[in-house]
């Protein structure tokens, strides 16, 4: 069976996007931006919905026209240079790499309420285990798993809705009418509380980058990719805002605190008791199923690095399912469970903290690759311009995005990750440097600035779409030897 009968649905890319986005950062994570904002958080979250379908659709456009298996990390690259590609790629690896290895410690912990023996380390290993096991299946197994740990998810949120309603209206019992709602005003912070909670909502809608990850695996890309956003988008904006709404009623804002759900918190105070146990079961799948999906991510991501020459060569392989790529993210997952017990717990939150920035640089680079992609090669071939308005939304994107960032140290917590972010930027940068200085060194090339950031290629090389697909670049050591031997078979022809 050809791959473009065989590959992932719709259904599955969808499922799989939304098993990524609605985790702990939504059921958990949520209670901060409706604390901060008020009930005005639901402009919030119909502006980072609009966000997220211009980012998904910036993607979108690009997948239709290449397929290829580090998604917005090889367009990056090609657009702006292997310095560019380096980066943002092991950025967004190492940030997710730290926050799930975090989310696998939170899930160990709401074992442990009923399982007060258990050790944390330990249970933390195993989980990570498991789900690096399970991605070493295949991406069709792996998203079938996906998609039933998604709808039950969903099921949850849609529960709530249905529930809420019910006391909102009266059904069980007197009515709460609008409740809370009615006591406080729409906008107690003015814009800077809508300004404020845009950073955490936005960490809600994290991870529907996925989707482009898995764009080499798609069956009939053209159509699936676009279609899967189209959904991912329409049902998480859909979701949220009416979760939101239902839920502004129980309890008055303030109330809320990042320890408690806030969906726990106002069930609890309509006299549901029972919804926290519930809630820390659903919260344990949620938990669980965006490590999978984050999983299936990272170890594309590391093997595209790998194929580049960016990262140790033992994990390229010819293969369907990148099996090395996986088992050294989920390696990595472990000793990043090994940090919180190594380190002082003040510098391993600051490095963890860092994963909401690792998100949000990767968001930035795909609309400032989108802007010249468009730019430099129109449209898709087999597609129409699926992003309306060219440039001014990419423009509006990407400064939407920068906004987003630069409010990280107003709000409490995130200023450490705004820091432990650009460390990483930095150090990645001075990594790529000192490699491509190195191989330049044992070739016995100059070291220039021009030779450094490789930007020598010429616009041909860069705009050949055959080149993406099957050129698979060297490492910058075997780039050298390859030189070293040039011209050591040279020498020897000039002696003759």
């Amino acid at each position: 069976m050809s791959k473009k009968n065989s590959g992932l649905s719709i259904w599955h890319l969808t499922m799989l996007s939304l098993g990524t986005v609605v985790g702990g950062s939504f059921f958990l994570g949520s209670a901060i931006a409706i604390r901060t904002a008020g009930p005005g958080v639901l402009i919030s979250y119909l502006l980072a919905g609009i966000l997220v379908h211009i980012i998904l659709t910036a993607l979108s456009e690009m997948t239709v026209a290449e397929q290829a298996p580090g998604s917005f990390r090889t367009y990056a690259e090609e657009m702006f240079g292997p310095l560019v590609g380096f980066v943002v790629g092991w950025v967004y690896w190492t940030g997710i790499i730290l926050a799930m290895s975090s989310e696998a410690t939170a899930a160990s912990l709401l074992l442990r309420n009923w399982f007060p023996g258990i050790s944390l380390p330990f249970t933390a290993i195993i989980i990570i285990a498991g789900v690096t096991a399970l991605n070493l299946l295949g991406a069709k197994l792996l998203t079938t798993l996906e998609s039933g740990l998604a709808l039950i998810k969903l099921t949850a949120i849609a529960a709530f809705i249905l529930g809420a309603i019910a006391l909102i209206v009266g059904i069980a019992g007197r009515p709460i009418g609008i409740g809370a709602i009615g006591k406080e005003p729409f906008l107690p912070g003015g814009i800077s509380g809508i300004a404020g909670s845009m950073l955490i909502v936005m960490f809600t809608y994290a991870g529907f980058e996925v989707i482009g990850l898995a764009a080499s695996e798609a069956k009939n890309p053209q159509k699936t990719i676009p279609k899967a956003i189209n959904f991912t988008v329409l049902g998480l904006v859909i979701l949220y805002s009416l979760a939101i709404t239902v839920l502004l009623p129980l309890i008055p804002t303030k109330g809320l605190t990042e320890e408690v759900s806030p969906f726990v918190a106002a069930l609890t105070a309509s006299g549901i008791g029972w919804a926290a146990r519930a809630m820390n079961i659903i919260l344990i799948i949620a938990i669980l199923s965006t490590m999978l999906a984050a999983m299936f991510g990272l170890g594309r991501m590391i093997s595209s690095l790998a194929e580049n020459g960016y990262a140790p060569a033992w994990i390229k392989e010819d293969s369907d399912i990148p099996k090395r790529g996986i088992l050294f993210s989920g390696i990595a997952m472990i000793t990043g469970v090994g940090l919180a017990y190594l380190l002082p717990s003040e510098i391993y939150v600051f490095l963890i903290s860092s994963g909401g920035f690792s998100l949000l640089f990767a968001y930035v680079i795909i609309m400032a690759t989108h802007y010249k992609f468009r730019k430099n090669k129109g449209c898709p071939p087999q597609g129409n311009c699926q992003l309306s308005g060219y440039p001014y939304t990419s423009l509006f994107g990407l400064i939407f995005l920068l906004a987003i960032i630069a409010s990280m140290p107003i709000i409490p917590g995130q200023g450490s990750g705004l820091f432990a972010g650009l460390l990483l930027v930095g150090f990645y940068t001075l990594a790529y440097i000192a490699l491509r200085s190195y191989s330049l060194v044992k070739s016995n090339d100059n070291i220039s600035l021009k030779k450094i950031l490789n930007v020598n290629k010429t616009e041909k090389e860069i705009n050949n779409p055959q080149r993406l697909k099957s050129l698979k670049l060297q490492s910058q050591f075997e780039t050298a030897e390859e030189l070293s031997k040039q011209k050591e078979n040279n020498k020897g022809n000039n002696k003759k």
